[in-house]
């Protein structure tokens, strides 16, 4: 039984094939929506692309992973004009929150 990943170049889904030299792959994963401390359903997300790297790297794979953090959305922005602060200000504490947990 194959892995089966998400080609977002191609989009497909493909069998993830090992080649004889060292493989290598990369990860985007959607990251933390700034307007709020992160809660459980976030860090499903979160806890998943991290074991599917590990998993990756596990079986001999040189992976990158990234991770977005967005700062500029519509929650954002409602929040910013509610409490009368910098956008910068309001998402700085949920952001060093995220990475300190």
């Amino acid at each position: 039984m194959s892995l089966k990943l998400s080609n977002t170049l191609s989009r497909s889904v493909q069998d993830l094939i090992r080649s004889t030299r060292r493989a290598k792959g990369r990860m985007y994963c959607c990251g933390p929506t700034v307007y709020d401390f992160a809660h459980i359903g976030n860090w499903r997300t979160f806890v998943f692309g991290d074991l599917v790297r590990r998993y990756l790297e596990f079986k001999g794979y040189a992976v990158t992973q990234v991770m977005n953090i967005t700062d500029v959305e519509d929650k954002i922005i409602k929040r910013v004009r509610e409490n009368k602060t910098a956008l910068r200000e309001f998402t700085g504490k949920y952001e060093t929150a995220f990475f300190e947990t």
